[in-house]
């Protein structure tokens, strides 16, 4: 498998909204995702504030440009294709969108109604008119996963489709997945990339990734995972290459039997938890992304969070193979501990 990535334990960190508004004033209103001034005002202004405060960690590099970005990269928020799908989004001043449950009850969708919603057409008329000032639009937006999607739509009773009604739910994940994949592809073709909005160290690569994001995936079984939604993986790992799987919960171990059943998985961001060293053993040669937890790293000592950083790099093997990230922080994480996890990682070269 080609080596995704020239530089060797690439990182990169992203903070929680309410680490933006609290050190910077902004606000993450609707106006903050669909005006075209603000997506570009508000992108440039996170650029200097990271240039500002860890401009020697190799933050900020796009201070001094009007970047056309239509998604909030700096930003960990998947909500456009559940509210496409029909769930109601709420916006906070600090906090990413938070989706309503739609709660339907129905096993089938109708897979040209999200690209009629008024969610699609907003972004539409984004992208129009950023193109219009610039004549490119850059960035992209978090296109979640299947399964995620599902519980967004249906809530917890897709679980119970999935024991009760197996073949009609799969075809259902089937239904979502080709809707998924029409948005990825659209983003992809205005923009050039489609997941760094998914994690942030997906702009080190030498090649843009796709990555399927798969967080609920904690919650279902190994066998309900090969049942009904590894063809996705596996269907997508062929199409768009380099593919990747974001897996956030503390258990991706769990699934590594799964995941190796997909022919050239490139990439591999796994949850703080996850057994590195069992992982590496089922994907030798997939690049794995290792995630710190945002919600503990303020409490480290210097020397636990050295032994938790070296210790997981040295179960993922070949540095060129291993990034570090740490998604979500918010204001209680000092400065200096996210300067930190940079100075470790560039002793650890």
């Amino acid at each position: 498998m080609k080596k995704l990535c020239s530089t060797p334990l690439p990182v990169d960190v992203v903070f929680h909204p309410s680490w933006w508004n609290y050190h910077t004033g902004i606000v993450f209103d609707q106006d903050f995702f669909y005006d075209p001034r603000r997506r570009v005002s508000d992108e440039q202004k996170m650029e200097q504030v990271l240039y500002d405060r860890f401009g020697d960690c190799g933050l900020g590099a796009h201070r001094n440009e009007e970047r056309p970005e239509i998604g909030a990269v700096h930003l960990a928020a998947g909500y456009l294709l559940s509210e496409m799908l029909g769930c109601k989004v709420e916006y906070g001043a600090d906090t990413a969108p938070q989706v309503l449950c739609a709660h339907r009850e129905e096993l089938v969708i109708d897979e040209e109604a999200p690209f009629r919603s008024e969610a699609f057409k907003r972004l539409q008329k984004l992208i129009e008119q950023l193109k219009g000032k610039y004549g490119y639009v850059t960035g992209d937006i978090n296109w979640g996963g299947v399964l995620n999607l599902a519980l967004d739509v249906k809530g917890e009773g897709i679980l119970m489709d999935m024991m009760m009604d197996p073949e009609a739910t799969r075809a259902y994940f089937q239904q979502i997945g080709r809707v998924v994949e029409r948005f990825f592809s659209y983003i992809q073709a205005e923009t050039g990339s489609s997941s760094i909005s998914v994690n942030r160290i997906a702009r080190h690569f030498d090649e843009p990734l796709y990555i399927h994001s798969e967080c609920s995936h904690t919650m279902i079984s190994e066998f309900d995972y090969e049942d009904q939604l590894l063809a996705i993986d596996q269907e997508w790992s062929q199409k768009y290459q380099p593919y990747g799987i974001h897996y956030c919960g503390k258990d991706p171990h769990r699934h590594a039997a799964q995941f190796a059943q997909i022919k050239d998985l490139a990439f591999l961001d796994l949850g703080w938890g996850g057994d590195v060293k069992a992982l590496r053993e089922m994907l030798p040669e997939t690049f794995f992304s290792l995630r710190l937890n945002p919600v503990e790293i303020a409490g480290y000592s210097s020397e636990e969070l050295r032994e938790i950083i070296s210790s997981r790099v040295a179960a993922s093997g070949n540095l060129l193979n291993t990034g570090i990230c740490c998604v979500n922080m918010d204001q209680n994480v000092p400065d200096e501990r996210v300067k930190e996890i940079y100075a470790i990682a560039a002793s650890l070269r």
